[in-house]
């Protein structure tokens, strides 16, 4: 795909695991943002049966989706054309790293994304720490899954802003307990898989991290004096 350079603003939710309340957090800045009198629209918001996540979305403007066939179902994207032919001030965009059906005008969500923003339109986006790029060998070392939709790092470096949305690995957990996050089945698989504390915990370090850096790159002037950290490598015989 052809860079192109995004003269719209982009602001990015980062999150370490479903449920944190990234789409909340995004959902309740449009809203605030409409009240101020923005004009903004919803392109993309999947809401996963959350009933609090859903009431966040009433009176806000949702261009509808465009339904696609392949392979003899019928899946519903983004229609960025509609979008981009409605032209708001700020656009809402779910699940920033989505990969998009094949017949789609881009093949990932997230240069979906970089069109709005060339077109000069403001987007509202997010995503989980594990989808970034340079970071999937270590997501999948913590929790031995492989992330299979990622988004390149230089696009998350394009943001103007990074929110990092926190929530404590118990409280997440608790959560999950009570149905919040996902039904009863799919709750009980993701206990046994992704959502065991230690790795929460892990995933979370590494977003704050992530977060830390963003705004550090972002808030240094250009000759800022090096902070004096340091990483320690260990390096033994053993292979592992």
């Amino acid at each position: 795909m052809a860079e192109i350079t995004p003269s719209g603003h982009l602001k990015l939710f980062l999150g370490y695991a479903a449920g944190v309340g990234k789409t909340y957090r995004m959902l309740a800045e449009a809203q605030q943002m409409r009240r101020e009198g923005a004009d903004v629209v919803i392109g993309y918001f999947e809401p996963h049966g959350r009933a609090d996540t859903m009431a966040l979305a009433a009176g806000l403007e949702t261009v509808p989706r465009r339904r696609i066939e392949y392979r003899g179902a019928r899946f519903e994207e983004m229609d960025l054309t509609a979008i981009l032919r409605r032209h708001p001030g700020v656009c809402v965009v779910d699940e920033f790293a989505h990969t998009n059906v094949p017949g789609s005008r881009h093949e990932k969500r997230w240069e979906d994304v970089l069109e709005l923003l060339a077109a000069g339109i403001d987007v509202l986006t997010n995503m989980n720490i594990q989808h970034l790029e340079s970071l999937n060998d270590q997501v999948q070392g913590i929790s031995n899954i492989r992330v299979r939709e990622t988004v390149p790092d230089w696009v998350v470096q394009r943001a103007d802003e990074v929110v990092m949305v926190d929530l404590t690995p118990r409280a997440l957990l608790n959560r999950l307990e009570r149905g919040v996050i996902y039904a009863p089945e799919k709750a009980r698989r993701a206990a046994e898989n992704f959502f065991r504390e230690s790795t929460l915990v892990a995933l979370r370090e590494l977003a704050l991290r992530q977060a830390a850096h963003e705004v550090e790159s972002r808030e240094a002037p250009p000759a800022a004096p090096a902070s004096g950290e340091r990483i320690l490598i260990h390096v033994t015989a053993d292979p592992s």
